[in-house]
């Protein structure tokens, strides 16, 4: 079980991904601190599923992937979350959860693997690539930015700085994107605010294009490569991510990243497939 002190403020992301157990469904409910375009943020959105799995009380080990679809658009509002335990054995559980709203469409679903982990034989053939300190590293400005969400961040980009204030770019730029992300009001990074960073990342066409464009989520899937004790044990509040992106075709395109902590691990990489009308 997540365990909240009561003798600190409770910071907005917690607020955000809160749920409720009933007798047959969890609760939650969107967050207008974590705005989008037209609906919540999805990371924070994947953030609260895999948070009803966390604190479900048949729940074993530390999450290993989650991949949410999201289907329909996310009312402001409450929402419903159905979680189940599909199937477990020795080492791993593999869970689902669907969100609905009132009648009873699904709205986002999800499912992930959860195991516990035992030392074993480890090896990291990638190196966190190098970067400007945190501290060193210019934050960008986000004035510009209508969405709630981006707020709560804190982005610092080494390379790949989005243009976005200005006239869209005649020359298409590279996807490519290195920058530091923390929480604005700053928060030991845990599982769930890996799950919700691995969706911070622009879309990779408003890079390329230098422009904002109508762009959603459709598929994420993340992959977390720490568990509960290795992200103790680092004690970190900002990571180091890379952004990229392969293909942009007939109004979808794919992007990865890869959140790094600062003393080198590799915490978590993500793969998603997005709506873009350019």
């Amino acid at each position: 079980m997540l365990i909240r002190s009561p003798e600190i403020a409770e910071h907005l992301f917690d607020q955000a991904t809160r749920v409720s157990a009933g007798d047959s469904q969890w609760r939650g409910q969107t967050s207008d601190d974590y705005w989008a375009f037209i609906g919540p943020f999805g990371g924070v959105t994947s953030a609260t599923m895999l948070r009803a799995i966390l604190e479900h009380s048949q729940r074993e080990g530390d999450p290993l992937s989650l991949t949410v679809h999201f289907c329909a658009p996310i009312a402001r509002g409450a929402f419903d979350l159905d979680v189940r335990l599909i199937k477990a054995n020795r080492s791993t559980q593999h869970w689902s959860v669907e969100l609905t709203q009132q009648g009873g469409d699904v709205a986002a679903f999800a499912t992930a693997a959860l195991a516990a982990r035992r030392p074993s034989w480890s090896h990291q053939p990638n190196q966190r690539p190098d970067a400007t300190p945190f501290e060193q590293t210019r934050r960008y400005p986000k004035s510009h930015l209508g969405m709630s969400w981006v707020h709560q961040y804190d982005f610092r980009f080494v390379e790949g700085q989005p243009a976005l204030d200005g006239a869209p770019q005649t020359t298409l730029a590279s996807p490519f994107s290195k920058l530091w992300i923390a929480d604005t009001a700053p928060r030991q990074i845990d599982v769930l605010s890996l799950m919700s960073m691995s969706d911070t990342l622009f879309g990779r066409i408003f890079h390329v294009r230098g422009e904002l464009v109508p762009f959603g989520t459709v598929s994420l899937t993340t992959y977390f490569h720490a568990d509960s004790e290795d992200l103790r044990s680092e004690e970190a509040r900002q990571v180091l991510a890379i952004a990229n992106a392969s293909s942009f075709h007939k109004n979808y395109a794919d992007q990865t990243g890869e959140l790094w902590s600062p003393g080198g691990r590799l915490l978590a990489t993500t793969h998603q497939i997005a709506y873009f009308k350019a």
